[in-house]
């Protein structure tokens, strides 16, 4: 068994394209059934912080594995991550594979699906939001060639350090930033937003965009409020997660998914308003856990890798 820390998995993680189209198999499995999936279970460790397990099979690729998930808001005042944890893949016959930090993993698997639904919708992008996934989806992207990118933030000075961060890792992006966000939202077709879970003074208000904008919240409701996904369609990446969450996360008033992001990706686009709920899905993390352990297979482990007997953890 190996196991892998959160540096090693971004050296192993597959390119931004691949792992795109890794995350398209994903939602068209989540939405025929073929993988066995279910909703996140929670437990509670600080205010505002929780812990969510997320176990994930698919048999037709011989894939099992587990995602633990902590988020600690009281990290932001000590200067540590907010987010990490701990995935681990298992064997066809029951065996641990490989174990791995999940934050890296975690980061592209989101922007990832957020890049299939890309599909949908070949409009502007305007993405409200300045950290990790700010990153994470700038680089997905510029790799599928889906500039100008313009990015809203309430802070010039995280706007001034992703500006930096991109020059140097997206330079092919043309990224665009502004702390007006109603100029932010002018012109665009596709609004992905990855503010704070549980804000509610930045959810949208019909008008403020498009009528038939496409949108791709992967902050749950801060955004995509109840109000504007009652005009529109509403599709999750897992949409039984997305009922067993729904009123707990989203609210009592918000409306049920009518299908899965992978029915529209077959389909197509429906006419009028989009929201398109990105959860997070644990069978993501097991397919590019999966990718991420076949890379590391086939390469030399460094010295600062470290193994385990199978079986001992």
């Amino acid at each position: 068994m190996i196991h892998l820390d959160d540096d090693q998995v971004r050296s192993l993680l597959p390119a931004p394209t691949e792992a795109v189209a890794l995350m398209r198999e994903t939602l068209l499995a989540l939405a025929d059934g073929s993988a066995s999936v279910t909703p996140k279970s929670q437990v509670v460790h600080e205010a505002g912080g929780f812990a969510n397990a997320m176990p994930a099979a698919w048999p037709e690729r011989g894939l099992l594995g587990i995602k633990w998930v902590v988020l600690t808001p009281s990290n932001r005042e000590r200067g540590g991550e907010m987010i990490d944890g701990l995935m681990v893949l298992s064997g066809i016959d029951g065996s641990t594979r490989a174990t791995m930090g999940a934050a890296e993993l975690t980061a592209l698997r989101t922007a990832a699906v957020t890049g299939a639904s890309l599909v949908l919708d070949d409009r502007p992008i305007t993405f409200f939001g300045t950290g990790v996934q700010a990153r994470s989806h700038a680089r997905v992207i510029e790799a599928l060639g889906r500039g100008p990118l313009t990015v809203w933030g309430r802070r010039s000075a995280a706007l001034e350090e992703l500006r930096a961060w991109c020059a140097e890792h997206t330079p092919q992006l043309e990224l665009r930033t502004t702390t007006d966000r109603a100029g932010a939202l002018r012109g665009a077709g596709v609004v992905i937003s990855a503010l704070p879970i549980g804000l509610t003074d930045q959810a949208l208000r019909p008008g403020e965009v498009a009528a038939d904008a496409t949108l791709l919240p992967v902050d749950y409701a801060s955004v995509a409020g109840a109000e504007i996904s009652r005009t529109g369609t509403v599709v999750a990446d897992d949409p039984v997660q997305f009922e067993a969450l729904r009123s707990l996360k989203h609210g009592e008033d918000y409306p049920h998914a009518s299908g899965a992001t992978g029915d529209l990706l077959r389909s197509g686009r429906p006419e009028g308003l989009v929201i398109a709920q990105n959860l997070g899905s644990g069978l993501g993390d097991v397919v590019l856990a999966d990718a991420v352990a076949r890379a590391a297979g086939s390469s030399v482990p460094s010295a600062s890798s470290t193994f385990f007997d199978t079986g001992v953890l």
